[in-house]
């Protein structure tokens, strides 16, 4: 990550590729390096390695100081890129990552909250912000999703419930907000970034899942356009970059660029991936240049995508109607194709397994009912009908799958738990692992997290109750990933001592 505060001292031409073009001088230099990587441009890696992977891979791996630019970063080989990222999509200030948003995100919430201090959290966040909270022991203010209790889906909270949030926490530092969801569901950004800013407070999104939002006009808003402080994007989830490829981007006067890139460089790794960074650079230019063109073309397909799975038996896809309105969710982006599985004779986890080992067909996320295939600007007419045939092939073998294990989904009210400690106390603190039976009223001290998307169910310092564990272990029967528990199986539950 390059130095922060800086002011651009070059000319923003988005035709350039500063990574790029500084990766490819490396190679025509033909620099004998006696640093690291200690493949040496893939001459030490195993020929079997190379056989998988390719060279590419390797004559990309260089080291960024002293390699793809000179050990002082005089060429701001970095700095300009990060700097046309920030102009591409209207920020302050961007900061590349190679460390996932993952990372990006606890660097944010570090920017804006301490130890001891609170900050105002949706309570859909992903597990990397419960991550940041114990390691950094912030105290979380939870607010509420809105609850769609038909559909089993949680939607961003709405304004009201940040400024309610606000009024009992006066002291809180600011607000975190996921938006988009995995489901493609957006939050009320502008009235949300009103809410903090009314208090003069900032506002940090993670819209991890929204990197291709700022070029398109029939997209939902952008946070930077909406007004948001802090916005964390990965670049690999809906762009082109490379997997691990996340950017954070800095609005507004009320975050100094060098706190924020201070509190990045606590967290991120000081032998970044000229690779990520080649991604991150090489998608700006590819979207500033061409991206309205191709999102088009990926709404268009999309929208006959939709209408072709809609029209197959047992098949609904959750669409604007279903998922905005009163109660619900602001916003809408329809490339995560969200497919409702209700009516036929199976489940989610049986569907996602099945479409890979019959079709080969990849499911993002699954659960007790649902699938999502996700869409970008890199699926044709013929990735999709890849796609539809399998689905096709799905509702026409349904009747023969076994019945699915029944999932004891709670009420939204029961799928909350109390907060008795900070997840951070919790987690550090002494420790035991009780039988499942016997977990019912005790602390929890680990996250439990259905995967993917990962959102936990279980925080540390939450105190368990008989529906949740009840959901989580005939979730785990029916097929449920659980990565995050000592005991993914669920016989065990780790709780406080």
């Amino acid at each position: 990550m390059s130095a922060p505060g800086r002011a651009p001292a070059h000319d923003l031409d988005h035709a350039g590729a500063p990574v790029l073009e500084a990766l490819e001088r490396y190679r025509e230099r033909g620099e004998a390096a006696f640093t690291p990587p200690g493949h040496k441009q893939a001459r030490g890696a195993d020929p079997r390695v190379r056989a998988v992977l390719g060279d590419a891979a390797f004559a990309g791996d260089v080291l960024a100081m002293g390699g793809l630019d000179e050990r002082r970063e005089h060429g701001r080989v970095l700095e300009r890129a990060e700097d046309l990222m920030a102009d591409a999509v209207h920020a302050r200030h961007t900061f590349f990552s190679t460390c996932g948003s993952s990372l990006s995100v606890k660097a944010a919430m570090l920017a804006v909250a301490g130890p001891d201090e609170e900050l105002l959290i949706g309570r859909d966040a992903h597990k990397s912000v419960i991550s940041g909270l114990i390691l950094s022991g912030v105290r979380p203010v939870w607010v509420e999703p809105q609850w769609d209790a038909r559909r089993h889906l949680a939607h961003p909270p709405s304004p009201a419930a940040f400024d309610d949030a606000f009024l009992a926490h006066p002291d809180a530092r600011g607000a975190l907000v996921t938006s988009p969801t995995p489901y493609g569901a957006g939050a009320d950004l502008r009235a949300v970034a009103e809410v903090c800013h009314r208090r003069g407070l900032p506002l940090v999104v993670d819209e991890a899942w929204g990197a291709h939002l700022p070029f398109h006009p029939d997209l939902p808003v952008w946070a930077m356009d909406a007004g948001a402080d802090v916005c964390v994007t990965s670049i690999h989830k809906m762009g082109s970059g490379l997997e691990q490829g996340s950017v954070f981007h800095l609005g507004g006067e009320l975050i100094a660029p060098e706190v924020l890139g201070s509190r990045a460089g606590l967290l991120g790794t000081t032998s970044p991936s000229v690779l990520l960074y080649a991604g991150l650079d090489g998608w700006r230019r590819q979207m500033v240049q061409h991206g309205r063109e191709l999102l088009g073309a990926a709404l268009d397909l999309a929208a006959r995508v939709r209408a072709d799975i809609e029209a197959i038996e047992g098949l609904h896809v959750n669409d604007r109607a279903d998922f905005c309105g009163p109660g619900l969710a602001h916003d809408f982006d329809p490339l995560p194709v969200v497919i409702d599985l209700a009516a036929l004779p199976l489940s989610g986890y049986q569907a996602a397994d099945w479409l890979r080992a019959r079709h080969g067909v990849d499911i993002h996320v699954c659960d007790h009912r649902r699938i999502t295939a996700q869409l970008t600007h890199a699926d044709d007419r013929e990735t999709t009908e890849t796609l539809l045939t399998a689905l096709q092939d799905l509702s026409a073998q349904a009747a023969r799958f076994e019945p699915p294990a029944p999932v004891a989904v709670p009420d939204p009210a029961e799928l909350r738990l109390a907060q008795t400690c900070s997840p951070r106390d919790a987690y550090f603190g002494p420790v035991e692992d009780v039988p499942f039976a016997a977990a019912a009223g005790r602390v929890a001290a680990e996250t439990i997290t259905p995967y993917p998307p990962g959102i936990p169910t279980v925080l540390p310092g939450e105190r368990l109750t008989e529906p949740v564990l009840r959901y989580l272990r005939t979730g785990v029967d029916a097929g449920m990933h659980l990565p995050d528990p000592h005991d993914p199986d669920l016989d065990t539950v780790r709780v406080t001592a």
